[in-house]
């Protein structure tokens, strides 16, 4: 397991990071940049720390989800409902390269950490703002967590079956998929700002050198809405409103999910034209390959329940291993639907290294997802697990100039 002192070669070494948050979107968004060598910092309040701490699965008191959301990242306790707080966040925040919060907009100005505010001392200011709805619009001061996103942006309305309410991924895609979002806007501001000019060199006035800095505003239902595909002009010019079809890709034939004689599904991907035939052929029906109206994905669809029934049938004669023998030596895509059992066994996973072995500080090992995407020259890397609550206040706060008196009396004043 790597450690605070462990050496850091990643591509974001040197990036100073401040992130103000709590859950899913902003810390995840914070997450992806530690992991590739940028240097977190992470507020949390004195008084339990980010909620996720005790989310789901626990281990002594503290989340297995925390030791991912939260790896390679310094947590520093500060209680920024009290002014003296605020000043060393504000400190924090004009040193660091990208600012992420996931505040309700108008929090941070009222603490004097608004981007305004701050961008006045520091042109070069880069301020990641993930929240529900943005930061402007008639909507903008409503809660809006990761399922109101995912409902609002089209995504919950297009899943499930048709004949039945709409359901959930089972993930909380809405806020992952708005973190994302805030990466790349950051990797796109950072870029921006070292091409005008690079980091603030910390002067004020005619002395100020800073490269042009900028806000990302990321809202969830807008991340969401961003995935929804040809959903706009297909209404738009068409009228046509796409709806819910089970496990079916809608306009595209064959994508489905299809149960095998044993009860285990598996998805086939046969829309490709040249595919299509192969599959036919493969599950012996080769009137409908040779049929010349089904060449084409605009003559397949409108028989897409005859050729659906028919890959089923043939599904429900076959067991999934030997289903997936046939179909993969036919070189049709296909495959079983994992669980993280099959994950944690899947000699593909294997060969890509997609698990990592760590341990907790008592010694107990434990696996943690690898990192994503892989770079060839400079990788990500799980430097430790997410830290415990205020594991690096004295550190920061050294960093920072404060003396251990100092440091002692900002605790007793429960300041941090």
């Amino acid at each position: 397991m790597g450690n605070a002192t462990s050496g850091n070669s990643g591509a974001l070494k040197g990036v100073k990071v401040l992130e103000l948050g709590t859950l899913i979107a902003g810390p995840f968004c914070a997450r992806m940049l530690a992991e590739f060598g940028a240097d977190v910092i992470k507020i949390e309040t004195p008084e339990g720390g980010d909620p996720l701490r005790q989310w789901r699965v626990l281990k002594d008191g503290t989340s297995l989800w925390w030791q991912v959301q939260a790896r390679n990242k310094k947590s520093l306790t500060l209680n920024l409902k009290k002014p003296e707080a605020q000043a060393i966040a504000r400190k924090l925040a004009l040193d660091a390269d990208i600012i992420i919060e996931n505040f309700r907009p108008g929090v941070l100005e009222a603490w004097d950490l608004g981007y305004e505010a701050l961008r006045k001392a520091n042109p070069a200011t880069i301020m990641v703002r993930l929240s529900g709805y943005g930061q402007t619009g008639p909507m903008k001061d409503l809660p809006g967590f990761g399922a109101i996103g995912e409902a609002m942006g089209g995504l919950r309305y297009v899943s499930g079956h048709a004949d039945r309410p709409p359901v959930r991924v089972g993930v909380s895609i809405g806020d992952s998929v708005a973190a994302l979002h805030g990466v790349i806007g950051a990797m796109m501001a950072l870029r921006h700002r070292d091409a005008t000019g690079g980091r603030w060199n910390g002067q004020s006035g005619a002395q100020c050198q800073a490269g042009e800095g900028q806000m990302v505003d990321v809202a969830l239902y807008e991340s969401v809405f961003n995935l929804m595909e040809s959903l706009v002009p297909e209404y738009d010019h068409a009228g046509v409103i796409r709806e819910r079809t089970g496990g079916a890709l809608p306009g595209i034939v064959p994508s489905n999910t299809y149960t095998c004689a044993d009860g285990e599904n598996i998805v086939v991907a046969g829309n490709g034209d040249a595919i299509f035939h192969r599959l036919m052929l493969a599950i012996q029906r080769v009137d409908l390959a040779n049929d010349a109206s089904l060449e084409r994905n605009d003559g397949r669809v409108p028989r897409t329940a005859e050729i659906d029934a028919a890959i089923q049938t043939w599904c429900a004669q076959h067991d999934i291993d030997t289903a997936l023998q046939i179909l993969r030596d036919a070189d049709v895509p296909v495959g079983k639907i994992y669980s993280v059992k099959d994950m944690m066994r899947d000699p593909q996973f294997l060969a890509r290294g997609m698990f990592e072995q760590h341990q907790f500080p008592d010694g107990t090992p434990v696996k943690l997802p690898a990192i994503s995407p892989k770079l060839s020259a400079t990788p990500g890397e799980t430097r430790w697990l997410g830290p415990s609550l205020g594991q690096h206040t004295n550190e920061v706060l050294r960093e920072l100039g404060y003396t251990d008196g100092e440091i002692t009396l900002l605790r007793e004043q429960k300041i941090i």
